[in-house]
């Protein structure tokens, strides 16, 4: 299954222009609230350094892309409707995007930095509302449906309670699985909260929030995305954001700034690469004076400041950082890197920290697990057994029974 990353955030702030820099895919932008009635997916792409240059081979990647010697790996992106207080209640279109929101791996928190919706989500001058106040809010409406989820689920989780060959955390989580909560999600939850399984049943009304909310955090890792960046006042917002929680990872962005690259590299008038720290002008001629003000803006006002616009940063941080994915590349000949039909490096697989031999060939294929003996290190030759932990940039050969 692939990666699944959800936009968060209060309607107007810059979700799906983020949504579009990331895909190029034409969601329709607005300034009205509510403009993304239905969960959007498209496919983004993180970047990580490709193995080929180390090896010194030319690779034909097939499931992913390479340029200038980055791997682009695909995931995917959701648009998800923007939320506004009240909305665990169904207030706005709340209860749609919050079943969807549950549905993602790891979740990126988008805020209007420069302060420029009101409480409704409308647009407003900037510096007249609290980006910190509006994460605040957004975060307490996500706590308090994953409060009403557990509380929906009670019957059945005191049912499965009084089974006595099932765990008490097991009981908990199994009622919860549609909404991408583990056994593990569960027990770290109640480690960080000191609360008991046992105890589900007499747990008062403040315990069950506090249970809640370590296992919103827990379930669905999150970053702080401090958009428009470029607006005057939006610098000091994002300070306050990066001040106020020290836990998570804010990064400051400007989707509006990617998405003017990517058109402009996509009509062949700037050669740029998503996440780089600069752009080339190659068709100067072909610009008209909004476009060179646009770009001169971008190189002066977000490039020089702040290195990147910060979409394509986000979506690697999302993944390699947070979530700790490592990027592996599987092949069938360990000696050429190749895949049967010869082609060097065909593929790129994210695995999850921790994640197996065995847990590569199941993503593979089914029939390749099956019938699964050991695996062999590209580098080196070793032989690797079915539960070796795999590392970030491994190249393994899979040897199988079922292997064709």
């Amino acid at each position: 299954m692939p990666v699944r990353i959800g936009l968060i955030g209060k309607t107007n702030t810059g979700k799906t222009t983020f949504f579009n820099a990331a895909t190029l895919l034409q969601a329709e932008v607005n300034k009205y609230p509510f403009t993304t009635k239905e969960p959007f997916q498209g496919i983004a792409y993180v970047v990580t350094l490709c193995v080929c240059k180390e090896l010194g081979v030319k690779d034909n990647p097939q499931n992913s892309a390479c340029i200038d010697g980055w791997r682009y790996v695909p995931i995917e992106l959701w648009d998800l409707p923007g939320l506004i207080k009240g909305a665990s209640y169904g207030r706005g279109l709340g209860t749609k995007f919050l079943t969807v929101a549950s549905a993602s791996d790891a979740l990126i928190h988008v805020v209007d930095a420069s302060g420029s919706i009101d409480e409704e989500g409308r647009i407003a001058e900037p510096g007249t509302s609290d980006p910190v106040k509006d994460f605040e809010e957004i975060e307490g409406e996500l706590v308090n449906w994953y409060k009403r989820l557990i509380e929906h689920n009670r019957d059945k989780i005191a049912k499965n309670m009084k089974n006595p060959r099932t765990d008490p955390i097991e009981a908990i989580a199994n009622p919860l699985h549609g909404a991408k909560i583990t056994e593990e999600h569960v027990r770290l939850a109640l480690r960080r909260t000191g609360l008991s399984a046992e105890d589900f049943n007499n747990w008062s009304d403040e315990q069950m929030w506090k249970f809640a909310g370590a296992l919103r955090e827990i379930s669905k890792p999150t970053i702080i995305l401090a958009n428009k960046i470029d607006i005057p006042g939006a610098e000091k917002n994002y300070r306050r954001l990066r001040d106020a929680y020290k836990d998570l990872i804010v990064v400051p962005a400007s989707a509006e700034a990617e998405l003017a690259l990517r058109r402009a590299e996509q009509a062949k008038l700037i050669k740029y690469i998503p996440g780089s720290e600069s752009f080339k002008v190659i068709n100067e001629r072909a610009l008209n004076e909004k476009q060179k003000w646009a770009l001169e803006f971008i190189e002066r006002f977000i490039m020089r400041e702040y290195l990147r616009t910060g979409v394509q940063f986000a979506l690697n941080v999302t993944v390699f950082k947070l979530l700790r994915m490592n990027a592996v590349y599987p092949v069938y000949d360990p000696v050429k890197l190749s895949d049967k039909h010869g082609r060097v490096l065909p593929d790129v697989f994210l695995m999850h920290d921790g994640a197996t031999i065995k847990d590569l060939a199941e993503e593979i294929h089914s029939e390749l697990a099956k019938g699964l003996l050991y695996g062999i290190d590209a580098r080196t030759g070793l032989r690797l057994p079915v539960d070796y932990r795999l590392k970030d940039r491994d190249i393994i050969s899979i040897v199988s029974t079922t292997r064709k």
